[in-house]
């Protein structure tokens, strides 16, 4: 068979081929959005879309080339080149494969449910597996993408016997990494934190918005993100809120004057969480919690939902009660008093009210005859 119509034959079945999976997951495409289908099928066509279209053909292209036989040396190129790219593209549609089923646990277990706590630990857990996975699959693919090489694989056969120090040297350059690495799939079995947890890190209140393999991306409030070594989780201090469950307890602090009608306010603050959609209607709780020389204070104690309701609920109950003292009880606010000082006589009877008199002046004494 002459050299030209090998390579059209090649030529033919790769473009064929290539073309076919095209309108095959166009179709696909059509019919997943145009009509009602399970998450799967969405999923997998959706996900698996771009690799299959290299994939089909890479197969198509490595399996004619091998068959038809190539002229010379452009058999052996095609074939490796081809077998490489297989490689690659197959590493790829795995990778993407990891992805439907974060699709499904994301379908089956929402993260804004009300109580998330079993979504948040599947979620931490197929997240740092499934880098894991992607990272072995990466690694794997590389691997044999070189020993399909002949040149390479015997320079590598060559190289076992330094292979000993190269690891030595290398593991010594590369130990942050492997700790954080060890770190993640630690915290993907033990879950000392989890996808979308509520946490304090050096002082930094956030979310936990994403876990990496070596790294975790905490959401601050004002909407920064915060990176962090994932081997911080695992040997340092910190903060959890949601560890067990996503409900906490929030406090509001108000400094009052004694006069203050205790009762009237403790009724005052029931009727402020009744009203508030970010009250659970837990815990509801007022009580004078320090006595101070000139004010007392009062501590209202209230439960709700989730760590971002109890801020909100926290800075309401304060708003509302403030009002509540200017327009009912203005005199239950902080005072500074001040009492005249009475001067007593040498057998303890009370005398006049004093005056402070600036240094030097005259005048009237109150006991005296009047004169200046």
């Amino acid at each position: 068979m002459r050299a030209e119509v090998v390579v059209a034959i090649v030529a033919g079945a790769t473009v064929g081929s290539a073309l076919a999976a095209v309108l095959v997951f166009a179709l696909l495409g059509q019919i997943v959005r145009h009509r009602p289908s399970s998450v799967v099928v969405r999923s997998l066509v959706t996900r698996l879309r771009a690799p299959g279209r290299v994939v089909v053909p890479l197969v198509a292209l490595d399996a004619s080339a091998a068959s038809a036989g190539l002229p010379g040396i452009a058999e052996t190129v095609v074939v490796h080149v081809a077998g490489a790219l297989l490689v690659a593209a197959v590493a790829w549609l795995v990778v993407r494969t990891t992805y439907v089923f974060d699709d499904l646990l994301l379908a089956r277990y929402p993260l804004d449910a009300p109580d998330n706590l079993r979504a948040r630990r599947v979620h931490t857990q197929v997240q740092v597996l499934r880098r894991v996975t992607v990272a072995v699959v990466s690694f794997l693919a590389v691997g044999v993408v070189l020993l399909g090489i002949p040149n390479v694989r015997a320079a590598g056969i060559g190289l076992l016997a330094s292979a000993g120090l190269v690891g030595v040297v290398g593991g010594i350059a590369a130990r942050p990494t492997a700790s954080n690495l060890v770190a993640g799939i630690q915290i993907a079995i033990s879950q000392p934190i989890r996808v979308d947890d509520v946490v304090v890190v050096d002082g930094h209140w956030g979310r936990v918005e994403e876990i990496a393999l070596t790294y975790v991306v905490v959401r601050v409030w004002d909407l920064r993100r915060l990176v962090v070594p994932v081997s911080y989780f695992v040997s340092q201090p910190f903060e959890n809120w949601t560890r067990s469950t996503a409900d906490i307890l929030g406090w509001v602090h108000l400094e009052v004057d004694y006069a203050a009608p205790v009762d009237e306010i403790r009724t005052a603050f029931h009727d402020i969480l009744s009203a508030s959609p970010d009250w659970d209607g837990k815990v509801a709780t007022l009580q004078v919690t320090g006595l101070g020389t000139e004010t007392m204070q009062l501590r209202a104690l209230m439960s709700s939902p989730d760590s971002s309701r109890s801020w909100n609920l926290q800075c309401e109950v304060r708003e509302r009660l403030v009002a509540y003292l200017q327009d009912r009880c203005p005199w239950a606010l902080p005072r500074l008093r001040t009492e005249p000082a009475v001067v007593r006589d040498r057998s303890g009877a009370p005398g006049h009210i004093s005056e402070e008199r600036p240094a030097g002046a005259s005048g009237s004494s109150g006991h005296g005859d009047g004169s200046a």
